[in-house]
């Protein structure tokens, strides 16, 4: 399905919200490879999401015609375990406050950034869309995918209700620019990353890696990620309003390559990329998550989108922007590898 040189997007006011996070500063550089020069974008110092009355304000003024919705308060298992509260209350605050502002001023179009952790922590494998509340969490991040979750359903009920043409993309696990490294709040391939990384700088025998690397997940290069949502919000009418307008159907798309390996596998090559030589050492104590999490992506290859980039391809590119930053001398990352490895 053609949808390049597209004048839907590179002629519109667009809003990023998140524009510095992992998915957002990715969606900004692919709209900026796009021609778009309407890109509205503000720091959290500048809007607070959270913010109702700041949020209003700020669609009221701007009144952007195209919403990437990234913004959310995000983190591995250790983050959503010891702060499920925050995680909770802050990501319905922020998806509350902009999807009722865009459409208090007429957007276009929505994508909401949902997360593959929605679906129940033992649904059939590869999970498809239609798999959404057919049974329970994985209790680690309940309070998270219940957010996202209720992010879904506003999108599909103003839909319904109100006409709109907002949809929710549902990304599997990202990594590239502007990842989390910080270990008391990251995901598991940055934070395997950067732990092999100091082991290597300080010569350690070995990492530590939680869980017993048996469980499995897939990853997607976050400028994958943003060239599927750019795709889909420059889809033609005729493709992009039954996935919105549907009665049946939550207005969703599973995000992700459509392949997966073990955290152990995972751990190996990440070590093979930094060149760390020691062994890993897993840790049976601590929580493994959802057995597995690979995302059925048949809607979008119907649509025309798969991902380009290998694991191994992603890994280096990440590994090669990230190393000169962490292997300065005064970084916290030095600083912190006899605690972590």
């Amino acid at each position: 399905m053609n949808t390049m040189n597209s004048p839907l997007l590179a002629n519109s006011k667009i809003y990023v919200a998140g524009h510095r996070g992992l998915a957002g500063s990715a969606i900004v550089r692919r709209l900026e490879r796009e021609g778009c020069s309407k890109v509205l974008v503000r720091s959290h110092q500048e809007l607070d999401l959270t913010d109702q009355a700041a949020v209003a304000s700020f669609f009221a003024k701007e009144r952007p015609e195209h919403v990437f919705l990234a913004a959310a308060k995000v983190g591995g298992i250790l983050a959503n375990n010891t702060r499920p509260a925050e995680f909770i209350h802050e990501n319905l605050a922020i998806q509350t406050n902009v999807i009722q502002a865009a459409y208090d001023v007429g957007v276009r179009r929505l994508l909401f950034f949902g997360s593959s952790c929605i679906y129940p922590r033992d649904c059939p494998q590869p999970i498809r869309e239609e798999y959404m509340l057919t049974g329970p969490l994985e209790s680690t991040n309940r309070p998270y995918a219940v957010a996202k979750i209720a992010g879904v359903e506003m999108c599909w009920a103003f839909n319904r209700q109100y006409g709109t043409r907002y949809i929710s993309a549902m990304p599997t696990n990202l990594y590239g620019p502007n990842d989390n490294y910080d270990l008391a709040g990251s995901h598991v391939l940055p934070a395997l990353l950067r732990k092999m990384h100091e082991a290597k700088l300080v010569g350690a025998s070995e990492v530590v890696v939680w869980g017993t690397g048996n469980v499995r997940r897939e990853f997607l290069h976050s400028d994958d990620m943003a060239d599927a949502c750019v795709f889909l919000m420059k889809l033609s009418d005729d493709a992009y309003g039954p996935i919105a307008a549907s009665e049946s159907q939550a207005p969703l798309l599973n995000i992700g390559c459509g392949e997966d390996l073990t955290v152990q596998e995972l751990a190996e090559l990440i070590r093979d990329v930094v060149g760390f030589e020691g062994r890993l050492v897993f840790d049976t104590s601590k929580p493994d998550g959802t057995p597995r999490k690979l995302l059925d992506v048949s809607r979008m290859k119907e649509l025309g989108w798969h991902a380009g980039t290998s694991l191994r391809k992603g890994l280096t590119a990440v590994y090669r922007e990230y190393s000169d930053i962490l292997t300065t001398a005064e970084s916290p990352a030095v600083r912190m590898s006899a605690r972590y490895v």
